[in-house]
């Protein structure tokens, strides 16, 4: 006997996305703002979607918008329904297009000679290149915005397939003028009581890898200032307010011109790294991870030399 015919479902995707940004934001002239559309109508929206579900999703108070206990049990399952949306969108158009891929990078690293590799092995092949945030490879891979990703770990890879590349010494970025500025390297007890960043909203993980908090005693690492970017690190840093831990990069690829840094000796090195989705048969990925293993050694980048 067959399985009966699902019963139809009037639920608009749209309406659904309102709701989430609406919930992140938890108030609804900043989830307007958002959206770019109006507080009018944004409520509209939220009142057609409580309808379609049939349960009241948000209360408004005094200091905001929360959450009904319908809504908290909603809301992970509205972000599923978006992804999964996304993924069956982005699953459909690869389909339908087998011979594009797109290769993600984060700043600072090379990818040129993997993918002259992969256009010059697949000349009818569409090979597209995308950069993007240093703490958006994870998301843009399971998005389906890109297809692969050269970056740095650590990050979640649950759901994706990790190949390191190599290995990378962590530096340390200081102002020009920093008394530590110049040497010929550092080690964490010449930093020991130096303030380093916070990055709002970044993942904890991350956080705690790049101010290497704790440190290998145990003892955390000193407080530092909440920052909402890695730009307004860099600044922070320039103006003489903090000291951070970072990859090598230089003034070409991405270094505030105010700041210079410094080899950090004893702490692990990064780990440069080609991440893909798990399950990814696609012959252009398989065809760029071998070009990558094969030729994104390190060896092509020079090391960023300290100016004072």
């Amino acid at each position: 006997m067959s399985e009966p015919f699902p019963t139809p479902v009037d639920l608009d995707l749209r309406l659904v996305q309102c709701f989430t940004v609406v919930a992140e934001h938890r108030h609804f002239g900043r989830a307007a703002e958002a959206l770019q559309t109006t507080q009018p109508s944004l409520s509209r929206q939220i009142r057609r979607l409580e309808q379609q579900v049939g349960v009241r999703l948000l209360d408004r108070t005094t200091r905001g918008t929360r959450l009904s206990e319908a809504g908290e049990i909603f809301l992970p399952q509205a972000r599923e329904l978006l992804r999964a949306a996304v993924e069956a969108m982005a699953r459909t158009r690869a389909a339908a297009r087998p011979s594009s891929v797109t290769i993600g990078y984060t700043r600072g690293l090379i990818i040129t000679p993997a993918v002259r590799a992969l256009r010059d092995r697949n000349p009818g092949a569409e090979v597209h290149t995308r950069l993007l945030a240093w703490n958006d490879s994870r998301a843009a891979l399971l998005e389906h915005r890109v297809d692969a990703v050269v970056t740095r770990l650590p990050f979640p890879t649950d759901q994706l397939c990790v190949t390191v590349l190599y290995d990378e010494p962590r530096v340390l970025v200081v102002p020009r003028d920093h008394r530590l500025a110049g040497r010929e390297s550092v080690t964490l007890e010449d930093i020991a009581d130096e303030p380093i960043p916070h990055v709002r909203q970044s993942d904890p993980l991350l956080n705690a890898y790049w101010r290497l908090d704790p440190r290998p005693d145990g003892r955390p690492a000193p407080a530092g200032p909440l920052v909402e970017a890695l730009e307004d690190k860099h600044e922070l840093i320039a103006a003489g307010q903090a000291v951070a831990i970072g990859p090598p990069l230089d003034h070409a690829t991405g270094l505030h011109p105010g700041l210079t840094t410094v080899p950090l000796h004893g702490v692990e090195p990064s780990q440069v790294v080609l991440a893909t989705r798990t399950g990814d048969r696609s012959r252009l990925v398989t065809a760029f991870r071998k070009h990558a293993e094969a030729l994104l050694t390190g060896a092509h980048r020079a090391a960023p030399t300290p100016t004072t």
